[in-house]
Parts: structure tokens; sequence; C-alpha cells
């Protein structure tokens, strides 16, 4: 009588176990994020501005006429008055010079989703590496980072990029770089090192050396996936640091830039309608409220992902 054998399952390998802790792990974080309504709030705003610089450029193509509503170079040629108020054909009305208020806000969208995305990949990078390798190292690597990094940190940084500003032509590109380079060694890189302190006494860090681990290994291999968490916290922080010094510095007119929403507050005061808020309110409101409502979602963001990081904030 022969005897049949049921099939046995392959186990599963050890990337299908690490994909599926990961995305467990992501399920059990976004629960947690979902809680704090706050964070929810700062998402929303994050999307609405993102769907705004997405259909720029789909506008421009289809619908737009590009020598009435080009956010640099149009001018709006059915308006006798410039700033001409709010109608139909211009839902937030023109500028001082004619241009579309409305593209120039969609526009702007694009470039300051750049500039903070930027500022958080270098923030983060440098602040993950230099907290890593000075707490792994220690000795004089480590007291060489902590000195550069109370350097940092005491440098008022909008006083150096107005200097910066001056005295070269800075973009938006090069002012996320000058940006992410002081967070990376200033006070981003001092708080993931004392994260990093705290994972290099694990004892499978010990266990990593003792099998043969060398330190490029256990540096990018142990220790930095445990500053992850914390290292996206700070790019929410990074972003709306960024954004906020970009309209100073706009403001000022100290960028080389072709359309922002400083530069458009800019405009305003250089024409002498700065202060005449209740006439041309159009011309203040806009700008001003898209950097406050883009500055506090990702603060509201990185205020939610702090209580899925830090255990001890989250609500029982």
């Amino acid at each position: 009588m022969a005897v049949e054998f049921a099939p046995q399952t392959a186990p599963p390998s050890l990337r299908q176990a690490r994909i599926g802790l990961w995305v467990r792990a992501l399920s059990q974080n976004w629960s947690l994020f979902v809680q704090t309504r706050i964070g929810l709030v700062g998402l929303g705003i994050i999307v609405f501005y993102a769907l705004i610089a997405a259909a720029h450029p789909v506008l421009m193509s289809t619908v737009w006429d590009e020598r009435t509503y080009d956010p640099v170079i149009g001018y709006a040629f059915d308006e006798t008055r410039q700033p001409a108020p709010p109608s139909l054909k211009h839902l937030l009305g023109t500028d001082p010079l004619g241009r579309d208020v409305l593209s120039q806000i969609m526009f702007s969208t694009r470039s300051e989703f750049m500039l903070g995305l930027v500022a958080a990949i270098v923030t983060v990078t440098i602040g993950t590496a230099v907290g890593a390798v000075s707490a792994y190292f220690g000795g004089l690597i480590d007291m060489l980072l902590m000195r550069l990094a109370d350097i940092m940190i005491m440098m008022p940084v909008i006083s150096v990029l107005v200097v910066l500003s001056a005295l070269v032509g800075v973009e938006h590109f090069e002012l996320a770089i000058i940006i992410g380079v002081l967070s990376g060694f200033g006070g981003t890189g001092v708080v993931l090192r004392s994260q990093a302190l705290s994972v290099t006494v694990k004892p499978y860090i010990e266990s990593a050396r003792t099998a043969g681990g060398g330190p490029f290994h256990i540096i990018f291999i142990h220790i930095v996936p445990n500053l992850l968490p914390l290292s996206f916290l700070y790019m929410m922080f990074t972003v709306t640091n960024a954004i906020f010094s970009e309209a100073i510095l706009s403001f000022l007119g100290l960028l080389d830039v072709r359309m922002s929403w400083g530069l458009m507050i800019h405009v305003t005061e250089s024409a002498g309608y700065l202060l005449q808020v209740g006439k041309t309110w159009w011309l203040i409101f806009p700008a001003s409220i898209s950097i406050t409502l883009l500055c506090s979602s990702f603060y509201l963001v990185g205020r939610s992902l702090d209580e899925v990081v830090n255990p001890r904030l989250r609500r029982s």
C-alpha cells in the first residue's frame, strides 16, 4: 500500500521575512500616526499643494495661454488696470506687473517642494553619517565632529544665508545644499549621535565585532538602520526651515530665482502695495498664507512622527 505524503511548503526566504516585518512595522506605525489628528491635517495640506504643483504644467499646456498666464513673463492683456482684482479669468487677480497670481502660486509650489526635499535629503544624509561615525569611533573623531557641530549650532543661520546670498548668486538648489550642510553638521548630527550612542552598546553590535564585522559593515548595516526613523522625523523639520528661509531671502531680493512666494511679496513691497492690505489683499494673502500653511504642514507631520518614533510621547 503506497503512502502519500503531503507536499511540503518551502520555508520563506530571508528577504520575504524581512519584507513581511517591514510591512508589519509600517502598518503599526501608520496606525499610530493616524491617531494624531494634527498629522492627518498636515498630510492633507501637503497633498493639496502637491496637487497644485502637478496641475500647473497641465493647465499651461492645455487651458491657459502662455502669453497671459506665464508666471514670470505673462501679462493680463484683458485688464486695463494693474494690479487687477480677482475675476473669473484671474481667480486671484494680477500682480503690479500684470501677471496672474494663481499661476505664480502654483508655479512656485514646485520650487518649494524641490527646495525642501533636497535640503532634507542633504541634512539627513550628513546628520546620519556624522552621528553614526561619531558614536562608533568616539575619541578624537567624536571630539572633532562635535566641536564642528557646536560651531554650526552657534552660527546665526539667517545671517549666514543673507551674507552668502549677497556675495554669490544663490538659487534654490544652492540654498538647499547650504541649509542641508548647516543642519546636517549642526543640531541634527548631535541628536542622531545621541541616538547612535544608545545603539552602539547593544549586544548585537558586540556580536558583530566578534564575528569579524568591520567598521563599515557595523555602521551601515547595524547602526544607520536604527537611526532612520529619527532621521525621517528631522527631514520634516528641515523642510519647514528651508521653506521659511527661502521666503525671507526672496523677500529681501537676495535669491536668484525666477519666481517664489517670497519673491511675490517682494514685488508687492517694491511697488508700494505692502501696507495696502485692505485694497489689494490678493497681493499679500495668497503667498503669505501658502508659506504659513506649507511650513505648518510639515511641522505638524513631524510632531506626529515624533509620537511614533518616541514611545514616551504615545497616548495610552
